[in-house]
């Protein structure tokens, strides 16, 4: 039997009795085996993370490793990972608490989706660290640049908006003192920052043009041995990584591809991202693979050196499994948080707020040991402010909230779903002083249990990396989960978005405040011993 019909009959099966599992019994609070590519042998496997982390980039600093991605309208924005091996990652911090310039960052009198921040870089010069990130527009708004910085990485962190747009930055600080941003899309451009990297210091300078690589963006700039080397993406989703090489920072510039690969997800080409050298001497990639509306997942590849230049994977391939980078000692495995029981007195580095939060309508503190979310007015969850996200993750993973409704007021809407363009949830609607439990796909009803005297809800929502499909359940006693509504074709309405957990309340009443729903916790279970 043909490998790949093998597998899609595994995942198939595995789902089937995920779902069905999910409609008997309760979830475990004890397990979350959440993927991780360390083997425990001393190897990896790819992918790095099996989530949303696109547009990678990193940097080595003393021992420790710092890698940024791109986070679009979610609050906090420009994710902060750390490392001591380049295999285990758990959350360090945001660049950017909140987006103060435009009133549509509050979801007032519109929404900035897919604006936030794009592409970001990540540096650290003489004890500062730095991240830079572009902010797109459309139409006839201008986009900008932003570069945060911060003595410790968890912050605080200082932003400083630029006037100029610079598509997909790569920040470099050469070693004449000199800073510099590579940027652009197909053209590709080099702009001279002042010294602070604060602000522009000489306008930009077109550096290469081939059309031979459309859409080659995600720039970063380094210098080894003498040369600059630009490596950046051609192509998009398909595409592939090249290098530019020069011995000036303006060219002439001479290239070549350093990985053509799709082999672990057909379509899908590694493309986009960073390196770092170790201090043995190695080189490491950090580089990206869309997969659909799971979102753009990083891969960790060995570069070996060739005539020059920087060779990604072993043999042209990305590798499926490989000896992990050798920083001296072994580390154990960390994966970035998923599960929370609301205990702490801060929110969790996993969740980020669809746009800025409403900071005078959630809370920790008011009810010990749960998520208080207050109702504000919205005509549906795209608009519904307060929304609590985090990634979902491959091959499987489901997540489970209990909810308490006990506050809700007339008019209000409080579940748990998964968040995209198609949306789905669970949720419960309180009218006329009476509950009712609803399915909701799209904005569409699909089912409704009416006047539901219980004010615990348990919500659980199931996918798949296999057809990106979800499947959603609910219990009244959190024991016995019954399944509800229709299946939800996970999509990509919001471009280069992925899927995510989201729990919310919001009301429909323009009539006075709404109430509140209080959320237990918010736990998470996957499969992390399943490859493709």
């Amino acid at each position: 039997m043909n490998l790949k019909i093998k597998l899609l009959i595994a995942g198939i099966g595995l789902l089937g009795f995920q779902l069905s599992q999910a409609q008997v019994v309760g979830p475990n609070p004890k397990t979350t085996d959440v993927w991780t590519p360390d083997n425990g042998d001393g190897t990896y496997k790819n992918p790095l993370l099996w989530g949303d982390w696109p547009d990678p980039d990193f940097i080595r600093v003393g021992d420790e490793f710092y890698f940024v991605s791109t986070s679009m309208h979610y609050v906090p924005g420009c994710p902060i990972l750390k490392s001591k091996d380049l295999v285990n990652w758990e959350m360090a911090g945001y660049a950017v608490d909140q987006y103060n310039e435009d009133p549509r960052y509050n979801l007032q009198g519109g929404d900035r989706y897919l604006r936030g921040s794009w592409a970001a870089t990540i540096r650290h010069h003489n004890g500062l660290f730095y991240v830079g990130f572009c902010t797109p527009n459309w139409g006839k708004e201008k986009g900008n640049f932003s570069i945060c910085t911060a003595k410790d990485i968890k912050g605080p962190w200082t932003r400083t908006i630029f006037p100029e747009y610079l598509y997909d930055p790569g920040l470099f600080f050469d070693d004449d003192g000199k800073v510099y941003v590579a940027h652009g899309q197909q053209k590709l451009f080099i702009t001279e920052l002042n010294a602070d990297a604060l602000s522009v210091k000489t306008p930009q300078k077109e550096i290469y043009d081939n059309r031979s690589f459309p859409y080659l963006e995600g720039s970063h700039m380094y210098k080894i041995k003498g040369k600059y080397y630009l490596l950046g993406s051609t192509g998009g989703t398909t595409g592939r990584q090249v290098c530019l090489r020069a011995d000036n920072i303006y060219g002439p510039y001479e290239s070549k591809v350093v990985i053509n690969d799709d082999h672990t997800y057909p379509g899908n080409g590694l493309h986009q991202g960073g390196m770092v050298e170790l201090k043995d001497g190695s080189w490491w990639f950090i580089i990206m693979q869309d997969r659909g509306p799971i979102g753009r997942v990083p891969s960790l590849e060995p570069v070996v050196w060739v005539d020059g230049w920087p060779m990604l994977g072993v043999n042209g391939r990305g590798v499926d499994s490989h000896k992990k980078p050798n920083v001296g000692k072994t580390y154990p495995i960390k994966i970035p948080a998923t599960s929370d029981e609301f205990s702490a007195s801060k929110l969790g580095l996993q969740w980020q707020w669809n746009h800025n939060p409403d900071n005078a309508k959630w809370s920790l503190r008011e009810r010990k040991g749960y998520m208080r979310l207050h109702a504000s007015f919205a005509d549906d969850l795209t608009k519904a402010r307060n929304t609590l996200t985090q990634r979902v993750q491959g091959p499987v993973s489901r997540g489970v909230v209990e909810m308490d409704v006990a506050g809700l007021k007339d008019g209000d809407v409080a579940g748990f779903g998964i968040f995209q363009s198609p949306y789905a949830y669970i949720a419960v609607r309180k009218e006329g002083g009476k509950k009712t439990l609803v399915m909701v796909n799209n904005g569409k009803l699909i089912d409704s249990l009416e006047n539901i005297k219980a004010d615990k809800v348990w919500i659980s929502a199931s996918l798949t990396h296999i057809g990106f499909k979800a499947n959603f359940s609910y219990s009244l006693d959190g024991d016995k989960y019954i399944s509800f509504g229709n299946e939800l074709n996970m999509g990509l309405g919001l471009d280069w978005t992925a899927n995510r957990f989201a729990l919310f309340n919001y009301s429909t009443s323009k009539e006075g405040e709404g109430g509140y729903a209080d959320f237990n916790w918010f736990r998470f279970k996957g499969k992390s011993d399943l490859q493709e």
